[in-house]
């Protein structure tokens, strides 16, 4: 049976392996020196007193303060040590985890949501908080319960009377809690997902009077996450306001025990303090594991929902360098079923547009045409056919490396926050020349440079841009770097006639470059630019080939697109 290969966290926990055995050899000689307290209060008691020698007194309290010096410092070695492991995890998961958040907003739409970064700054925490110090210190409680047995049996049962009692609470608390933490935390994310899809359409709810409507909607899942989140706190405070109480009561009725011992002669008085002390110590654990128990739960649900989305979207492994593309590309039998729906909305498609060839996607709403573009760029799976682009499937291309050859512009334009120029030029090496010539191409030059900064605006939102004005700084950053493939979703939605008039040019320009372009749009007169015309109706092929040809085919009947 073979074992399932690791997920990038748990790699990551393996290969901090070492630093967390490191930091249990520390707990080693920290909790052997959690025994000095109890030590020198027994060499207090039944030696110092008992000989009054004040040298003996000096010694020990000499050694005493070295040795708690020595600890503070192996505990400050521990925390740094758990602090960098923290980090080391960070900065080995962030890219990694950065793409998969990516991955899981492509394929499943509407969880496009930096909840990730949020689970692996709780894990971080945890793991270099004090809630974590509980489970190194905790294997030393039978230490501690040898040595108490050593003192007196009576010590040694009440001890582990003490800690049954500790750990029943512990175990009660992680039933109490466990449900409602979890649930509570699925809450908190569904109330911030929303509260962010409402602020992206602010504009939309401050026009139409509906943020009354939306703020309510959002209150009650907030409601919902602060309720379960209350009754888990209400039920942890109660747990370990009792756990902390008892801690102090075993500790004074150990006293009491050792008393009574005392009396007996059958321990010394030195032996009752250290009892209490040990106890206190052997407790101490079990009293942080259950004062740190939402922590800990939080960072457990943080450490299954990265683990999940790492399962998912795993790393592969990169692909060999292929040829820089010179765009020859061929749709071989597509069946594209749009992430998080059941039914294709693209079935059996297939043509060939060879290098330089621009092709229009035209037919009636619902067609499948953004669902084909988004197929034909790889960004979409596809549950039949192929996708080919110089011969080689376009899903064994390096997305990194195709990226360089290949522009998009798709419907809904989003530029990122950043200036004008790196926007266009894709968060790369900024290569002015570049930027500026992908900016003329697209005919933005000049408006860019009546931008309070020219290229040097930054864009923060919407940053004031009309909707022609984001349309036009989205189509230069697709036509960068002169791309071999360009994909054009419905490119002149939004633009004016002076926009129509640089968006007719930048196709001119993209045939001058030999340019392999795809062309999705409804107005007619992009139409007089292409070499092909590819016809949808219903997710299916109903004419491809020259220009002049289909539209007369079209318009004579031979071509009938259904529901058009």
């Amino acid at each position: 049976m073979q074992t399932p290969n690791k997920t990038e966290i748990q790699k990551a926990l393996a290969s901090a392996r070492s630093a967390f055995l490191s930091a249990g050899f520390f707990s080693l000689f920290i909790n052997l020196l959690m025994l000095v307290p109890a030590i020198y209060m027994l060499q207090l008691y039944d030696r110092v007193l008992t000989s009054r020698s004040m040298d003996t007194l000096y010694m020990l309290t000499m050694i005493v303060v070295v040795l708690f010096i020595t600890m503070g410092l192996l505990e400050f070695i521990r925390s740094r040590i758990l602090i960098r492991v923290g980090n080391k995890m960070d900065i080995y998961l962030n890219e990694n985890l950065f793409s998969a958040m990516f991955k899981r907003s492509v394929f499943e739409p509407g969880q496009s949501s930096a909840q990730p970064i949020t689970d692996m700054t709780n894990l971080r925490q945890f793991l270099t908080g004090n809630g974590l110090f509980a489970f190194f210190d905790s294997p030393w409680i039978p230490i501690y319960i040898a040595i108490l047995f050593v003192f007196h049996p009576y010590f040694g049962i009440f001890a582990i009377f003490s800690v049954l009692v500790l750990l029943s609470l512990a175990i009660a608390n992680e039933y109490a809690t466990k449900k409602l933490l979890s649930e509570a935390s699925s809450e908190s994310i569904q109330s911030t997902s929303f509260a962010s899809a409402s602020l992206k359409n602010a504009e939309v709810v401050a026009a139409m009077g509906m943020e009354p409507n939306v703020r309510d909607r959002w209150f009650q899942k907030h409601l919902s996450f602060l309720s379960k989140q209350s009754d888990a706190s209400d039920r942890a405070s109660v747990l370990s306001n009792i756990s902390k109480n008892l801690r102090l009561m075993f500790q004074s009725l150990i006293l009491g025990l050792g008393g009574w011992l005392a009396i007996q002669n059958e321990v010394t008085p030195g032996m009752m303090i250290a009892g209490s002390i040990l106890l206190g110590r052997a407790l101490a654990p079990l009293d942080l594991m259950i004062g740190s128990w939402k922590g800990f739960g939080t960072a457990r649900s943080a450490y299954g929902r990265l683990n999940e989305l790492f399962s998912k979207y795993p790393v592969k492994e990169k692909p060999m360098a292929l040829p820089d593309p010179v765009g020859h590309l061929s749709a071989q039998g597509l069946v594209v079923v749009p992430p998080g729906a059941k039914v294709p909305s693209v079935r059996g498609v297939s043509f060939e547009l060879k290098q330089g060839e621009m092709a229009a996607i035209v037919g009636p709403s619902g067609a499948g045409k953004s669902t084909l573009a988004r197929a034909m760029l790889g960004v979409w799976p596809l549950m039949a056919g192929k996708v080919r682009l110089d011969g080689a499937d376009i899903h064994a291309w390096d997305k990194e490396d195709l990226g360089r050859h290949v522009g998009y512009l798709p419907q809904d334009i989003e530029l990122f926050n950043g200036t004008v120029s790196e926007n266009i030029a894709r968060f790369g090496e900024l290569d002015a020349q570049r930027v500026v010539e992908a900016a003329k191409m697209a005919g933005v030059h000049e408006m860019i440079l009546h931008l309070p900064q020219g290229y040097d605006t930054p864009l923060i939102g919407n940053s004031g841009l009309s909707g022609g004005q984001r349309q036009r700084i989205g189509l230069a950053r697709a036509l960068y770097n002169r791309p071999k493939l360009v994909v054009l979703d419905e490119p002149n939605s939004n633009l004016d006639d002076q926009g129509e008039q640089a968006l007719a040019e930048a196709l001119l320009a993209l045939k001058a470059m030999g340019t392999t372009t795809l062309l999705i749009s409804h107005r007619k007169q992009v139409l007089k630019h292409v070499d092909k015309i590819l016809l949808l109706a219903d997710g299916q092929l109903k004419g491809f080939g020259p220009r002049d040809e289909v539209l007369l085919a079209l318009q004579s009947g031979q071509i009938s697109l259904k529901n058009a």
